[in-house]
């Protein structure tokens, strides 16, 4: 089986480049559209920190979340809200907070990286990813 675009980049959530620099990104990427990672847990960090980004604008559930992350011009936003919410064991419509939210935050991340990349995420990678930010706790 051909590992996915996500997985090969190091960049499980598929970001897209765009201005913002993350640590642990590997600049210039050599993928003409998405940023590439130097581990995989700096690309989960990413992650986590564009979701404190989001939750600061008030999308703090995953319903909110996904319709920012995964647009219905490019996805089917629907399906894709589904599957996170079935993956990790959490409503759509339960509201997230910044602290105390570790484990929710990870098991979402874990169902989001599924979804990208088409296999079940390595939990012990997506944590290590949580320990390297600093903005949800």
């Amino acid at each position: 089986m051909e590992t996915s675009r996500g997985l090969r980049n190091k960049n499980p959530l598929n970001i897209r480049i765009n201005k913002d620099k993350f640590v642990g990104e590997v600049l210039p990427s050599t993928d003409t559209a998405f940023k590439q990672f130097i581990s995989m847990a700096y690309g989960y960090r990413a992650a986590f920190v564009t979701l404190a980004t989001y939750h600061k604008r008030g999308r703090d559930t995953i319903q909110r979340i996904i319709e920012a992350w995964a647009p219905t011009n490019e996805n089917n936003t629907e399906g894709y809200i589904a599957k996170v919410e079935k993956w990790s064991g959490i409503d759509r419509s339960n509201v997230l907070f910044t602290e105390g939210n570790k484990d929710e935050y990870i098991k979402i991340v874990a169902a989001m990286s599924r979804v990208e990349n088409g296999v079940v995420a390595d939990l012990s990678e997506v944590t290590k990813g949580f320990e390297l930010q600093t903005k949800l706790k």
